[in-house]
């Protein structure tokens, strides 16, 4: 029983935080299921998020698995109404709010200050699954040819998860 509670608050306070998007606290959700409460190891966590980016449907339904992971259906359970249901309720009224403020003069600033939030949150959600992903040169090497395949042209990230994950096979 703790420990489903204890689920339940990691993943509320996550959910207030990833409001915007659930990579910016790809990071914080790393640090505190492995590193805080030793709920995975860094390559479960690698493992679960990779089986989120390729599933069909939003990617953050990996919390379900780290929920069932470590508690059955009772923690995944606990786990997804912990991560969604607090940024649904903050998101409502908070988009209710941003309606009626519609010609409020300093909306547009807010808007605008925001943005380099937003992306230095996402740069950093990045980051931490880099760190958990690359590994060796290999996994170096793939990482930048899809990078430079993403800036290159537009291409379906599930294709290139697919082949760099045959390649990584292939090759090791």
């Amino acid at each position: 029983m703790t420990r489903l509670i204890h689920l339940f608050l990691v993943f509320s306070l996550l959910s207030v935080l990833a409001v915007g998007g659930g990579t910016a606290v790809l990071p914080q959700m790393q640090h505190m299921t492995v590193d805080t409460y030793h709920w995975l190891t860094d390559a479960q966590f690698r493992s679960i998020y990779s089986i989120g980016q390729v599933a069909p449907g939003p990617n953050m339904l990996m919390v379900l698995l780290i929920g069932y992971h470590l508690a059955g259906w009772a923690g995944m359970t606990v786990a997804g109404i912990g991560f969604f249901l607090p940024d649904c309720i903050l998101t409502l009224f908070a988009n209710r709010w941003w309606v009626h403020l519609g010609s409020w003069p300093w909306r547009l600033s807010i808007q605008r200050g925001l943005a380099p939030v937003a992306i230095g949150l996402m740069l950093s959600g990045t980051w931490a699954i880099a760190r958990l992903s690359i590994i060796d040169p290999l996994t170096l090497a793939i990482g930048l040819a899809v990078f430079g395949i993403l800036i290159w042209r537009h291409v379906n990230p599930g294709i290139l998860v697919l082949i760099g994950g045959t390649v990584y096979m292939v090759l090791t």
